[in-house]
């Protein structure tokens, strides 16, 4: 058995390096991706830039329009708010399922993240908050018992990522969604599935109502 450890392809880099571009916003909705422009800055062929392109595509971070190339796909809120009730739901149960089910190696992972959250909310750190964010989640998702639930919300991610940035931007927001995070994970460790459900619908519900806030300021 072969288990040497692959380098990770110029494509993936490519992939990685413009996904953080649109999240933290150095790409607007609408902007334009000009193939030549961004070969030049990345120092990548234009066929592992296509390829990236295709693969943020179907991410649905960016759409091609005839005639015109690749540009950054602008949410509106009608979608994001589709997708804030798709999170309640899913995220909600997860949370209960966890509850059932978590170790204390999970605590001790969970609480790391909450950490690293807070010290990137301190460092006016953004993709530190997405970061830690998706360390908190992916222990819930990972080892909640139910792989349907952790496929499509991870189907989701991409775009769950941009709204995180969307309502991370807001300032105070951070502080707010670490205190919803911990009632999370204290729901968690007492094993108390209800009060887990209800604490990450909460957070949920509440990132919407400031996402909203956001989206409709950008279109205005």
């Amino acid at each position: 058995m072969d288990l040497k450890i692959s380098p990770i392809t110029v494509q993936a880099q490519t992939v990685d390096r413009l996904r953080n571009a649109i999240l933290m916003q150095h790409f607007k909705p609408h902007d334009r991706l000009v193939e030549a422009e961004l070969c030049k800055a990345m120092g990548v062929s234009r066929t592992s830039l296509r390829e990236a392109l295709r693969h943020l595509e179907a991410e649905k971070l960016i759409t091609t329009i005839p005639n015109r190339g690749p540009s950054v796909r602008a949410v509106e809120w009608e979608e994001a708010a589709e997708i804030y009730d798709v999170r309640r739901i899913l995220e909600g149960e997860a949370a209960a399922l966890f509850s059932q089910r978590a170790q204390p190696q999970h605590f001790e992972k969970m609480r790391s993240a909450l950490e690293a959250f807070r010290l990137a909310g301190e460092n006016h750190d953004p993709m530190g908050l997405l970061t830690s964010t998706n360390q908190f989640y992916a222990v819930i998702l990972e080892n909640c018992g139910n792989r349907i639930i952790c496929e499509s919300l991870y189907g989701l991610h991409a775009r769950v990522n941009f709204l995180r940035s969307q309502s991370m931007s807001r300032v105070g927001r951070s502080t707010d969604s670490h205190e919803e995070m911990r009632r999370i994970l204290e729901a968690i460790e007492r094993r108390d599935a209800e009060a887990a459900r209800a604490a990450a619908q909460d957070h949920v519900q509440r990132a919407s109502a400031v996402a909203q806030n956001v989206l409709k300021q950008h279109s205005a």
